[in-house]
């Protein structure tokens, strides 16, 4: 059984639960402005059924449908919390960089922990989804406290490799969230930018809100590499180049520069959050740095 200690440190949840009001009033935010749930209150009402995925609870499950079916489908109901979240995760190839004692992916998972942690103590649902190239792993929004669990689970399961293209991934998980709510985004964002902003306009066009968490390595910003370097790439295995760093820093880092921007602009384009975390930053201090400024400016 794996318990929130196992993923944060004691420091970490402390951080964490000491933001419960600011994170409620900012959580609550999303609801209670522009994008006003549709559904208020809570609520038992049938709504529809649907397809069965690994990770709902078996509860649900309409036993009915399925003696007549041999196909198992579950009923969904109307809304029943404040919020349904559901986190991104990037566990491509590409995350599993790190310069350092933490990699990208490492950071990641405990910032998805953080972000689970803290919205079930609200409570509103969290789901999660992990992908590279595809779609891995897809768990739908739950509040119960026992959902954690869960989450918890399939993050410390989770490896990072492979290729990745978020557009294409984007563009197919659309239909698959339902229902409008708050989609948290944890990646380096690495890919082609017009794909993505093309995908994220999907999401917007859905009524969901965004946020998004870029996961930087302080190296990748830097470029600080001055001696001749072996450069392997961590999602095309059998690429690698023996370089002079000295040549490259001027071009890498206007490229680095112009890619930012793009991103920077096609998510203030969207009304999407577009925060920058490195993984030299406390990841439970960040988040705290986040939603207090949040808060702050509405």
């Amino acid at each position: 059984m794996t318990r929130i200690t196992d993923v944060l440190t004691p420091e970490d949840l402390q951080t964490i639960n000491s933001l419960e009001i600011v994170a409620r009033l900012v959580v609550e935010g999303f609801c209670a402005g522009l994008h006003r749930s549709p559904h208020q209150g809570f609520s038992v009402e049938f709504r529809q059924h649907r397809a069965y995925v690994p990770g709902d609870e078996i509860r649900h499950i309409d036993w009915k449908v399925y003696g007549k079916t041999d196909r198992y489908f579950i009923r969904e109901y109307e809304e029943e919390t404040n919020l349904r979240a559901t986190l991104l995760l990037d566990k491509s190839g590409s995350m599993d960089y790190g310069s350092g004692p933490v990699t990208k992916f490492h950071y990641a998972v405990r910032l998805a922990a953080c972000l689970s942690h803290l919205m079930l103590r609200q409570p509103d649902g969290v789901g999660l989804v992990t992908f590279d190239q595809e779609m891995k792993r897809y768990i739908p929004p739950r509040s119960q406290p026992g959902h954690l669990q869960v989450l918890l689970e399939v993050l410390q399961a989770s490896r990072p490799g492979g290729e990745t293209e978020l557009g294409k991934v984007f563009h197919e998980l659309v239909p698959k969230i339902h229902r409008r709510g708050l989609l948290i985004i944890i990646s380096d964002l690495f890919g082609d930018v017009t794909k993505l902003m093309s995908a994220l306009a999907h999401f917007r066009h859905a009524h969901h809100e965004m946020l998004i968490f870029q996961i930087w390595d302080r190296a990748e910003l830097s470029f600080p590499f001055t001696q001749w370097t072996r450069f392997e790439s961590l999602e095309e295995k059998q690429w690698h180049r023996m370089v002079d760093p000295g040549h490259l820093r001027k071009a890498y880092l206007e490229n680095l520069a112009r890619f930012r921007e793009e991103l920077r602009n096609g998510c203030h384009n969207y009304h999407i959050d577009l925060v920058p975390l490195v993984t030299d930053q406390p990841y439970a201090q960040a988040l705290a740095h986040y939603l207090t400024i949040r808060k702050k400016y509405g």
